[in-house]
């Protein structure tokens, strides 16, 4: 189970035991190394797989979630979003908190905004209608009343779409109307199954029965509300596990904090604090560029960023284009990537992202015109489309009568059934031309066809069956199979994907930081939303700005301040001093008499022989590169692989049990002579260190006959 992972998400995986916080920078593989904890736990027999909550904030990342748990043998932990667990938890508890049926959930709550406007004599257009919506749903996560909007929107900083005083009336009157209607929104069941939880506490003590260990995917996201329910989920027990990196911090207009995360080391001082660095998504020339955006930043937030260390080989410079116009811009995006997928680029594994979702029309037409598929993300949900209903439908009925169904008589394998199904939906193995609601819908059942093949490729001995269960839970969860074409979408939406080769464009004063960006805190979260942007990319990177909107318009844009000092030939005009933090293990506060302090392990480990920086396991145990010259003491190693030996025997275990030999090593060639000294050699933890100490610094010391400690 850690085999694979590298030495701070080993860290992670075997950190099982009270409050961890994993700081995980873009990239770092951090999904990775909290599956494997709760793999982990669950195979060691410490955790019960009934027992663990983990708690993310899309049904996308939920669904991923429980997609690796289940390749790793962790069947039966529960991988939800916060709103989901909480659903749960409100339906079965309601007829005995509360009594009588739950009232129905509402899925859009802006409709119901515009009627509470009406009753107020208030007429809101689109754009304010959608910016009230947003008001009141801050205002319910930060548990902000009606009668407090005012004051609360004012001491946030908020810029209200409305008069502060018009917006509390309408959100009072929108209250109003769900009791009259016996509904909820989504905000409500957070809010009550809070206040189920705080009120009975016998319901309270039933969830923390059932629930005894909790991992916080994206912490840095998390509202008040949502803490509070954290809070009343933990009880008084630490078992929790959080993740996040403050740098990724992009909604804060929804209520979300990173506070939660950087305070978390205050609230639990025994804490152990990982922090991942190790890129392995991006190439060193796109983490280049997202480290030097950081090192440019204010606030907390930046007080606390990570220094990327990219583990992959070298790869283009990212590509900085100019335009006169918008729709130049768009073309000139089209154009390079029509070379792109021409020269064998999948067209999924390229993203155009954009500041806002008005941008995404001129894109739209642009990759039409140049004969590119694409899907654009933040639209309708792939399992609502009528295509995709449909489709299930049909494949649902052959699952069941597919024995009477000649469509599938020469179908020998998963893949073949589902091509048989879906030809009579209307797929074919050719896409048609053009672009447009038809080639939209072959790519909703292409993409169902590609399902097929990964299931068949991970279970060869999958049925239509099978597969139409998958669709239902992926249904159940929205999380949808790949669509195979470009992907269109703004930087909020791009948030948690990662593509080969990504443009962002529109990257102008205006548009990033975009206007009505004035405060500081907001320009900063404008530069954090660049930065989740550059490291959404694997290899390519293109940014571009243009500077008019329109063809002929006046040229009086500029590239974005966020871009000086790091496209040729400017210079920054905002600087800091220091670098990012490196990533390491931080231990919490040593228990117990007796204990030794462990110092903090950096990264990116350098060899002290010629200062490359290491990324194999068995060099950084060494702390040089395999071929650099070794001072150790032969005669040392081989006194303590003698005494190794002896003490493997004595408890029935192999020698690699007690140290590895590239620990031993490590350890002949450091000559320690102190416990601190023995301690930051890598694979000498606390409990070697116990058990194991004393006879090794006695060994170094050149003392024979050392014994190993019985008490431990």
């Amino acid at each position: 189970m850690l085999e694979g992972l590298d030495p701070e998400q080993r860290a992670v995986a075997t950190a099982l035991h009270g409050p961890v916080c994993v700081l995980a920078g873009a990239g770092t593989g951090k999904t990775r190394a909290i599956t494997h904890r709760i793999a982990y736990g669950v195979l060691a027999g410490i955790l019960q797989p009934s027992s663990v909550l983990a708690v993310t904030f899309t049904n996308r990342a939920a669904g991923e979630m429980r997609g690796r748990l289940r390749q790793l043998g962790a069947q039966g932990v529960q991988a939800r979003t916060f709103h989901s667990a909480a659903l749960r938890q409100l339906q079965y508890f309601w007829p005995k908190a509360i009594g009588g049926g739950m009232p129905r959930l509402v899925d859009r709550k802006i409709q119901l905004v515009a009627e509470a406007a009406a009753t107020q004599g208030t007429r809101l257009d689109r754009g304010e209608l959608r910016d009230v919506t947003g008001e009141i749903e801050w205002s319910k996560v930060t548990q902000t009343i009606p009668a407090e909007y005012a004051y609360a929107a004012a001491k946030a900083g908020r810029e209200a779409p409305r008069d502060p005083t018009e917006i509390a009336h309408l959100y009072a009157a929108y209250e109003d109307l769900k009791r009259d209607r016996s509904v909820i929104d989504f905000e409500d069941v957070l809010l009550l199954t809070v206040a189920i939880l705080q009120d009975r506490h016998d319901i309270a003590e039933q969830v923390r029965a059932q629930y005894q260990h909790f991992v916080v995917d994206e912490y840095q996201d998390v509202s008040p509300l949502q803490q509070r329910l954290l809070e009343l989920w933990l009880g008084d027990r630490d078992s929790l596990c959080v993740v996040g990196d403050a740098s990724q911090t992009i909604y804060s207009f929804t209520g979300a904090t990173p506070d939660h995360l950087l305070d978390f080391r205050a609230r639990h001082p025994g804490a152990t604090v990982v922090k991942l660095v190790r890129d392995y998504r991006s190439t060193p020339q796109v983490v280049h560029l997202a480290n030097g955006l950081l090192a440019q930043a204010h606030g907390r937030a930046a007080d606390h960023r990570l220094e990327l260390v990219s583990q992959r080989a070298a790869g283009p410079e990212p590509v900085y284009a100019e335009y006169t116009d918008e729709p130049a811009e768009a073309e000139g995006a089209a154009r390079r990537i029509r070379e792109l997928v021409d020269a064998g680029v999948p067209a999924a594994e390229i993203a155009v992202l954009f500041r806002t979702n008005g941008q995404s029309e001129t894109y739209e037409q642009a990759l039409a015109d140049a004969g590119v598929p694409y899907q654009l993300r933040g639209a309708e949900r792939f399992f609502d489309r009528p295509e995709v209903r449909k489709a299930g439908i049909a494949l649902r009925g052959a699952a069941r009568f597919g024995g009477n169904d000649s469509l599938l008589d020469e179908a020998v394998d998963l893949p073949s059934q589902v091509r048989a199904v879906l030809s009579g939906e209307g797929w074919t193995t050719e896409p048609p031309a053009g672009s447009g609601a038809v080639r939209e819908r072959w790519e909703s059942l292409a993409a169902l066809v590609n399902l097929a093949h990964d299931l068949a490729a991970a279970d060869p001995g999958a049925t239509l069956g099978d597969f139409v269960a998958e669709l239902d839970e992926r249904a159940n969860a929205q999380h949808a199979p790949t669509v195979q074409g470009v992907t269109l979408a703004s930087l909020h939406a791009a948030k948690g994907l990662e593509w080969d080769v990504v443009f962002l464009v529109g990257i102008a004063e205006g548009m990033l930081p975009i206007t009505y960006a004035r405060t500081d805190e907001q320009i900063e979260e404008e530069r954090r939303l660049l930065y989740v942007g550059v490291t959404r990319a694997r290899e390519r990177l293109h940014v571009s700005w243009a500077l008019s909107r329109s063809p002929g318009g006046r040229p009086s844009r500029r590239p974005s301040r966020f871009l000086d000092g790091l496209r040729p030939g400017t210079t920054a005009t905002v600087g800091r001093t220091g670098a990012g933090a490196g990533g390491g293990v931080e231990r919490g506060t040593p228990q117990g008499p007796g204990a030794v302090p462990r110092r903090a392990q950096r990264v990116p480990a350098r060899c002290r022989v010629c200062g490359r920086t290491l990324t194999d396991a068995g060099e950084m145990k060494l702390m040089r590169c395999e071929d650099c010259p070794s001072d150790m003491d032969e005669g040392l190693y081989e006194r303590l692989r003698e005494w190794r030996a002896v003490q493997a025997a004595r408890s029935g275990q192999p020698d690699f049990c007690v140290f590895t030999d590239r620990t031993l090593m490590a350890i002949a060639e450091a000559r320690p002579e102190t416990p601190a000294e023995l301690s930051r050699i890598p694979g000498v933890l606390s409990r070697k260190l116990r058990s194991y100490g004393t006879d090794v610094l006695a060994i170094c010391a050149g003392h024979e006959g050392a014994e190993v400690d019985e008490d431990d």
